[in-house]
Order: structure tokens, then sequence, then C-alpha cells
């Protein structure tokens, strides 16, 4: 699988091209995309009240932030591209971590970019079909269309790509700031009945529903780690890492709890519950003819997304092929440009297969779910077995004990969940990661593949080189603090 031997041209360099700007865009862009605009629904139906609700929205922030602070960690001492899949690699070894890239690669990655695709289409098209449901061929179509378009980008500029980050992300603040605006004139106004303290924590509170209400808010928080994924082509990242995350993990809270409190000053918990898109209904109610502008600001919201989502993904895969864990081709690059087109034209292909699944494609998210909460949970236990193994490692920046250990408590909880809901799913999403297991034996670890096998996967490297006009990219990471002899090397 991993051949490396066909590789020609000179080596590129690699190009650290995201600032500190970038890097909060990209994060505040990855998170916010359909899910504070759809999600608020499936906490309140899950939480039981009102009040309960706003609560586990609060809580979901604090949990993505305590793990964002954990992989800030351990970014900075392990200064890779890559998200966990570097960190269980270096860790834990080559096996544990192709299965986390296993999954991603053929589930995860393809298919989030596809599911925010598509809810892009919906929204993007809704206003021309006010009185019915779209047409699914139409936001087949037109997901396909926005996919190919962003890849064009992603493969055409790493500086376009993080402008259209940018602009996007603060066009999506601008909309979330215009329905919380009106939301505040609202309780201005004293439409504040929803959220009276007597009668805001009225409703049954299960542990189930509270468990199922805080995974249905955390989806909403999906992408706190992302910029994780990009660590190499970050300007300074000891520094700008953690500063990004400092700085967009509370943006973030504070405007998915505005936003929910501004929904709660117009909409009904039961209107809210009847609701696919609770964004959609409060604008129904407020912004008179200017109605349309509410499918506007989620279909800007999820094309920044989507935007996000394969600009780290392709780096999954390209760090994967680094690792000889992937085909080599998909770790060359532009030699100007600097972007990994192969793993960007693999990703490319994975997503139009996922949006062609239509709605089939969420079940296989409910399935994987389980197996990408233990991924994030073995690379938490990793940075708290790092502490007792290795006490002297110089660490760029060191939270209190307390904040691994917090996090890793929460995943736990949020692994034994769906075990114990939903044990079909759970054991379908752990299938679907072991299927790896035999492709890793094959690719990885048979190392004495057949001289033809050998040559045909040569002769394809060079050709797709040569047909994608790609070289293999100089092996740089972020140079490491003066002093340090412990940072880990390549495996």
């Amino acid at each position: 699988m991993a051949g490396t031997e066909g590789g020609d041209g000179v080596a590129a360099p690699a190009k650290q091209k995201i600032t500190l700007l970038n890097g909060v865009t990209l994060i505040v862009g990855c998170i916010i995309g359909s899910g504070i605009f759809v999600s608020p629904t499936g906490v309140l139906a899950n939480a039981g009240s009102v009040g309960v609700a706003l609560v586990l929205w609060t809580l979901c922030g604090l949990i993505s932030t305590l793990g964002a602070l954990c992989y800030a960690e351990l970014g900075c001492c392990i200064p890779r591209s890559g998200g966990d899949y570097a960190y269980i690699l270096e860790i834990f070894g080559p096996l544990p971590a192709f299965l986390r890239l296993w999954v991603g690669m053929v589930v995860i990655r393809p298919s989030l970019a596809a599911i925010v695709a598509l809810t892009f289409a919906e929204y993007a098209v809704k206003p021309f079909y006010p009185n019915c449901d779209v047409p699914s061929s139409t936001a087949k179509l037109l997901a396909a269309v926005c996919i190919t378009m962003l890849t064009f980008v992603n493969c055409a500029s790493v500086r376009w790509t993080t402008r259209i980050q940018d602009l996007f992300t603060v066009a999506k603040l601008a909309a979330l700031v215009a329905i919380i605006a009106v939301g505040l004139a609202y309780i201005g106004m004293g439409h504040t009945s929803y959220l009276q303290p007597s009668t805001a924590f009225k409703g049954q509170v299960s542990v189930g529903g509270t468990a199922l209400a805080l995974y249905s808010g955390l989806f909403a928080y999906a992408g706190w780690n992302f910029l994780n994924f990009v660590t190499e082509e970050l300007r300074d990242p000891y520094r700008n890492l953690p500063r990004a995350i400092g700085i967009a993990m509370p943006i973030v809270t504070l405007v998915y709890v505005a936003a929910n409190v501004a929904y709660f000053s117009v909409v009904s918990p039961a209107e809210m519950l009847a609701s696919p898109a609770v964004a959609v209904t409060f604008g129904e109610k407020t912004f008179g003819v200017m109605v349309w502008a509410v499918p506007v600001f989620v279909a800007l919201s999820t094309f920044g997304g989507v935007n996000g989502i394969i600009f780290t993904s392709s780096r999954l895969f390209f760090v994967g092929a680094q690792e000889g864990h992937l085909p080599a081709i998909l770790s060359f690059v532009h030699p100007e440009r600097g972007t990994p087109i192969p793993a960007l034209l693999l990703l490319y292909a994975l997503s139009l297969v996922m949006v062609a699944m239509g709605d089939n494609v969420y079940l296989l998210i409910n399935y994987v779910s389980f197996v990408l909460w233990s991924m994030v949970g073995a690379a938490v236990a990793g940075q708290l077995w790092w502490r007792y193994k290795k006490p002297d490692l110089v660490r760029p920046i060191k939270f209190n004990i307390l904040v691994p250990i917090s996090f890793f408590c929460f995943c736990l909880f949020l692994i034994a969940v769906p075990m114990v809901a939903e044990p079909f799913n759970a054991a379908v999403g752990a299938c679907i990661a072991l299927t790896g297991i035999p492709i890793y034996v094959a690719g990885v670890q048979w190392k004495n593949k057949p001289k033809s096998l050998i040559r045909f996967n040569d002769k394809t490297t060079k050709f797709l080189q040569k047909l994608l006009v790609v070289v293999p990219q100089q092996d740089t990471k972020p140079e490491p603090l003066l002093g340090d002899q412990t940072l880990p090397s390549k495996t």
C-alpha cells in the first residue's frame, strides 16, 4: 500500500501559511455549521426542559474547551499535522493509529463533508421551494457542486482557502449576531415567559435523556480539534495553537448559548420540538418580509463549514501517507502551491459517494460516533500516560492535570452511553473499525510483497505524479524549543 520508491522530482518545502487569525476562523468556522440552526431541537427533546437545555449547551462548550486544551498540549508536544491520528501513532503505535485513520478515511471525514454540503444545498435552494420539500436530486446535485468548487479552491491555493474560511466565518457570526440581537430585543420587550426560572426548569429530566442531549450538543460543537490536523502549516504553532483555541472556544460557547436564549425568547418549547430547523421557525416569527434571510444564513454557515472540513481532512490523509499507512502519492504536494492535491482528490471522490448515499450517510455517522469518541479518549489517555512516563518532556504549554483527567472522564461517559443505549450501533461501529486490521496487515505489515506488485505500485505513483504535477514534500516540522532533546521523531 505504502510504496515510496516511485517519487520523482525535487521535494517541495512545507509552507506555514496559516496565521493566528486563520487558526481562529478555522476553529470557529468548522464548529459553527448547521448545528446551531438545527441541533437545539434535539437537545431540548432529550433535556426535558428549557433550563436544563441551556445548562447543557454551556456544559457542552466547557467539555469541548477542555478537549481543545488537551489537544493544544498534545499539539505542542507532538508538533505534527494529523490530530489524534498523529498522537495515537506516537504514543500507542501504528496499528491503533491506522484504525483511527481507516475510520476517518472511509466514513467520518467524507461523511461530514457530505452531510454539511447536503445541508448547504437544502437551505441554499429552500427560498425557491417555499411551500414544499427540496427535491432530493436537486439537493444532491448542488451538494456535489459545492464540494467540487471548494475542492478546486483547496487544490489551487492555501491562501484562497483560508480567505474563504475567514470570509464565511465572519458571515456566519454576523448571521448569529443578528439572531441574538433580535432575541435580546424581544427579551427587552418582556418576552421572557419561557426563560423564567419558575417555568424554564419544569419537565422530566433523566440520566439517559441528558446523555443523549449531550450528544446532540457536542455534535454542534464538533470541530474544536480541527486546527490540530494542520499544525505543521500553522505559523509559530507553539504560540498560535493554544492562542487560537483560547480565543475561538469562548467565542463559540458564548454565541451558542446566546443564540439559544434568543430562540427561547420567541419560540415556545412545543414549537421548537415540532420544528426541523428552529432558526427557520424563529425567522418566520420575527424577520417578517426578510424571512428568506434565515435559509441564506444557514447556507453561508454550512458553505464555510464544508471548506474547513475539506481543508483539514485532506491533511489527515496526507499525514497518513507520510507515515506509510496510505499510498505514497497521497503525501505529494504541488511544488509551487504546496497543496496536497492527491489527498484532496481522494477526499473529493469519497465525499461524492457519500452525497450519492443521501440520508444513509447519517446512519453511518451514528455507527462510528462511538469509535470517534473512543479515539479521542485514547489520545487524551496517552497524554496522561506521558505525564507519568515522561515527566521531563519539555512541554511548551502544560495545563493542570485536572484538565485532561476531567476530559478523559467525559470521554468515558460518552463511550459508555451508546454501549448501553444503542449497543447495536456501537457494535457496528466497532466492526467498521476492525475491518481495518486486514487492510493494515496486507498493506503495511506485509513487507515482502511480490516484485510485480511493487513495480505496479511505483509505475502508478509516477504516472499520477506526472498527471497531477506533484512532488514529495520535504519532511519538515516546527523547530523544537532550545535545549529540547525529547520531542518525538517520526515513527
